[in-house]
């Protein structure tokens, strides 16, 4: 069972990455790939929050955005709702999947209870995972992913063949 974390600082290809290095995986090795993808949501050239996308279903939820009610994490309210709806409930489906990508484990999206448990869950399965891990996290569930996973440094000499060197990391899964 492989579990990779990436991370890094904000900008610097993460999400890309992952996204890239679970498409290949898909097409070469044709794994059935489940979890969730988050992408920024601008408006006139300025982040004004971040989406959610069910990577099996399609279906997508704000994760975050400037304008919102729920808990704050730096400008940005965080949607509890579509957390638990979406990102939890896409993570759960995921352990039918022979890859499980969670895009990604930080600040956001450990103020949800329900997110915070399918990840639980995920890693007391033998499902192999690629996941973002946020750089800085001091959260339980974040400091188990980098004592468990491992943990590849996204920076920009490196963020060009790491989605090849991922593949090439899960190449024995069949």
């Amino acid at each position: 069972m492989r579990r990779i974390a990436v991370t890094g600082k904000p900008g610097v290809g993460k999400s890309t990455i992952v996204a890239k290095a679970a498409g290949k995986l898909a097409e070469k090795r044709g794994l059935k790939i489940g979890g969730i993808r988050t992408a920024e949501i601008r408006k006139d050239g300025k982040r004004e929050g971040f989406s959610i996308e069910d990577l099996a279903t399609g279906k997508t939820g704000i994760l975050s955005h400037v304008k919102g009610s729920g808990p704050r994490v730096g400008k940005y309210h965080v949607n509890l709702e579509d957390l638990a709806g979406i990102a939890a409930g896409a993570l759960m489906a995921a352990l039918d999947c022979d890859l499980v990508v969670i895009d990604e484990i930080g600040p956001m999206e450990l103020k949800s209870e329900e997110f915070i448990s399918a990840v639980e869950d995920i890693l007391e399965s033998e499902r192999q995972v690629l996941a973002v891990l946020h750089r800085s996290s001091k959260h339980p569930l974040a400091q188990k992913v980098r004592e468990e996973f491992e943990v590849l440094t996204v920076d920009e000499g490196n963020r060009d063949y790491l989605p090849d060197k991922i593949v090439e990391m899960f190449g024995y899964i069949n």
